[in-house]
């Protein structure tokens, strides 16, 4: 099969700058339908058909072969393919959908600032409560690996599939990693970002599957697109 399926979010924000990312590469892109309708075509590319996702079905959708390009966040590939650098390729950062993923705290958490200080508090919490401090996430993967990597043992992950800053408020939970663009949600929900708790500087990126296991027809149309919107598939 020759066609190259490109998976896009499917509303909102990301959407509409994607698609103005594609016009301003050489590719237009036409929503079909009414306004709430799931497709769109594509013109400037013979072969290549777009496909409308919401942006957390695209690594998947990748990794499985289903579509074989996608605009999704860093974050999402990240989370969801641990194994990512054999399952997808990264062609383009796109330059929007920018957020942090971050570890945050309570504010009056006076004396924890840095991932050290969380480990003591995590281990007085222990010891005053009898169980772990809770750190309430959608990413869990990401959050395990970087707690991991500064050291950080005793806690326990709840998940959190929304308002994940209301947690420590709503008692049901006592930190949390989340994404932010500007920290404002998080200052509105009394919280603070620890010093070093950065996890991933993330944004909108374009994304290619497993290129090595296309037909030459698919491989061929891809190049195109590539040579269109400037972006080197060495």
């Amino acid at each position: 099969m020759s066609r190259l399926v490109l998976g896009l979010p499917s509303k909102g924000r990301l959407q509409d700058a994607a698609i103005d990312w594609f016009a301003e590469h050489g590719v237009t892109i036409a929503r079909a339908g009414a306004g709430r309708e799931y497709a769109a075509s594509a013109s400037g590319i013979n072969g290549l058909e777009v496909v409308m996702l919401s942006a957390g079905e695209i690594p998947r959708e990748l990794s499985t072969g289903r579509i074989h390009l996608g605009v999704t966040g860093e974050d999402l590939v990240r989370e969801q393919l641990p194994e990512h650098p054999e399952q997808v390729r990264s062609l383009a950062r796109m330059g929007f959908g920018h957020a942090d993923l971050v570890v945050a705290v309570p504010a009056f958490w006076v004396d924890v600032e840095t991932m050290a200080d969380l480990e003591e508090a995590a281990a007085r919490f222990r010891v005053r409560h009898g169980h772990a401090m809770r750190i309430a996430t959608k990413y869990h993967n990401l959050t395990r690996a970087f707690f991991r990597h500064k050291g950080v043992a005793d806690y326990r992950i709840v998940d959190s599939q929304g308002a994940t800053e209301a947690g420590p408020k709503n008692q049901s939970c006592e930190a949390l990693v989340d994404i932010t663009s500007s920290g404002e949600t998080l200052r509105a929900n009394h919280l603070k970002i620890l010093d070093d708790g950065l996890i991933l500087r993330s944004q909108a990126t374009l994304f290619a599957g497993d290129v090595q296991s296309w037909p030459q027809p698919r491989n061929r149309v891809f190049r195109r697109m590539c040579e269109t919107i400037g972006v080197s598939v060495t």
